[in-house]
């Protein structure tokens, strides 16, 4: 899917009223749900308590608004077998919450579904990543600040059932 046609389905998702958009158009498959702000919120959430910062922008804290939420399914290796999360979008892939923040998930880790396993930057927005099913992260596939392309594995994943 052309990643221009997946900017203008986010826009129009965050213009209108819906609450989840699932795309599939037989190759890629978008997941888009839009968290429900509590009464009297802004909408938005604080992601981390240290932003990413580099010696030449100015430290900002980053929000992330309750519909920047991306999700990716699993798809299957070709030849092993294996199950992996691929990127959603093209963008950099961070795998805290801040410079100093331990990583959301890392090799071993028992993940639920709706578990931010990411933060993916792109156009200046910090997306969060979380998991589709009940999974364990096998192996993380890219290092922390690495520009990541559309369909990309980040992730080897096994589900597990019944975790909950």
């Amino acid at each position: 899917m052309d990643q221009k046609i997946i900017f203008e389905l986010i826009d129009k998702f965050n213009a209108s009223s819906m609450t989840e958009l699932d795309f599939n158009d037989g190759g890629t498959r978008l997941i888009l749900r839009r968290s429900v702000a509590a009464p009297g919120s802004d909408g938005t959430r604080a992601l981390e308590q240290k932003p990413y910062h580099t010696e030449s922008a100015p430290a900002v804290h980053l929000t992330i608004p309750a519909d920047r939420t991306v999700k990716a399914a699993a798809s299957s290796g070709e030849s092993d077998g294996a199950e992996y999360v691929r990127s959603p979008i093209v963008g950099v892939f961070y795998a805290s919450s801040g410079p100093d923040a331990p990583p959301f998930v890392k090799a071993g880790t028992i993940v639920s579904a709706g578990q931010i396993l990411c933060v993916l930057e792109a156009m200046k927005m910090m997306n969060k990543l979380e998991a589709e099913f009940d999974c364990e992260v096998v192996a993380v596939k890219v290092s922390n600040g690495d520009m990541v392309e559309y369909g990309q594995a980040l992730f080897e994943v096994k589900r597990l059932k019944g975790i909950r």
